[in-house]
């Protein structure tokens, strides 16, 4: 996951805070509605975790911030909508790696992320579980690895769909440790995690809460994604224990056209520092087991750049074609 080490502490933004309103004062921005377009539909993480810290951009700058949802090919309708409006600071995409990774998986795109939007402010970061049926004769991380690799052709595992982070989590692993699993995409995660519950699939890598099904037994928490263990269930031990150098972060941020003002951006994204100091926004972020991610706009595009490296290679090697 994307290092916080040289993001400002919260003590240090609310410190700060009456100047970042005074710099957005002087731009007089926002003057009227903010538009936040989002590639998922209502209910979600991304959408919960935009609107929780909307409404308090909304409250802090004193203008609407007005959520709208376009879910759609691939989270690139919502991102073509923002790339067709002006270049003024009104219209945002707020957008996980899904987003940047896109002219990795879409030909006929007409934008290219990278060159056509810019990095605003980070909203929140977290990790993935990888999750079990009890059906399988395994108990421990470990225990599946050895199961997988006498039983190549046993193991399915299912995904909200092509490209997605469960998704790409599940082909790094193989890439990883030699296993064999089949992909068996789905449209969502809440169909992907009910198959897995009743034993259509063996694993799956999610973020959704699952605490009921683990306690009762219903599921089996193998390991997490990222060495920032689970609030819940601290006690699962991080994948790359066992498989060094195994790591993959899931995080949620604004971007804005690329010919956007540089100072309206940098007007956000000190407003989003202090926003994501307020103790109700780090609770709400805290109940999706995620963290707040206050990152530089510099920083941000480095995680950009990061990502797409990265997955590039997966996304060669697994041959990943989009739904």
């Amino acid at each position: 996951m994307f290092s916080r080490r040289n993001v400002v502490h919260g003590a240090i933004a609310a410190a700060l805070s009456p100047l970042f309103s005074a710099s957005v004062r002087a731009l007089d921005y926002p003057s009227r509605t903010v538009r936040v377009i989002l590639p998922v539909a209502a209910g979600g993480t991304s959408d919960v975790l935009t609107r929780l810290t909307a409404r308090l951009l909304q409250e802090r700058l004193g203008q609407t911030f007005l959520i709208e949802n376009r879910p759609g090919a691939g989270g690139n309708l919502a991102a073509d909508a923002v790339y067709r409006a002006p270049g003024d600071g009104y219209s945002l995409l707020s957008i996980s790696k899904g987003n940047v990774l896109a002219n990795l998986l879409y030909d006929k795109l007409d934008f290219d992320f990278l060159r056509d939007f810019t990095p605003v402010a980070g909203i929140a970061t977290g990790n993935l579980m990888m999750l079990m049926h009890p059906s399988v004769p395994a108990r421990t991380f470990p225990e599946f690895l050895a199961y997988a690799k006498a039983n190549p052709t046993k193991i399915n595992y299912s995904t909200p769909g092509n490209g997605s982070d469960p998704h790409l989590s599940s082909e790094l692993l193989k890439m990883m440790t030699g296993i064999q699993m089949t992909h068996v995409p789905y449209r969502g995660g809440a169909m992907a995690l009910t198959d897995l519950i009743a034993g259509n699939v063996q694993v799956m890598f999610s973020n959704l809460p699952v605490g009921e099904y683990i306690k009762t037994g219903k599921l089996i928490a193998l390991g997490i994604t990222s060495d920032e263990r689970n609030k819940e269930f601290p006690e699962i031990a991080p994948i790359s224990q066992t498989v060094p150098g195994y790591e993959v972060g899931i995080w949620y941020a604004y971007v804005a056209r690329k010919d956007t003002p540089r100072e309206i951006v940098q007007a956000l994204n000190s407003a989003m520092e202090v926003v994501l100091t307020d103790p109700g926004v780090k609770a709400g972020i805290g109940v999706a087991n995620a963290a707040p991610l206050p990152l530089s706009i510099a920083d941000l595009e480095k995680l950009f750049l990061a990502e797409h490296d990265k997955w590039s290679k997966v996304i060669k090697t697994a041959n990943i074609k989009p739904d």
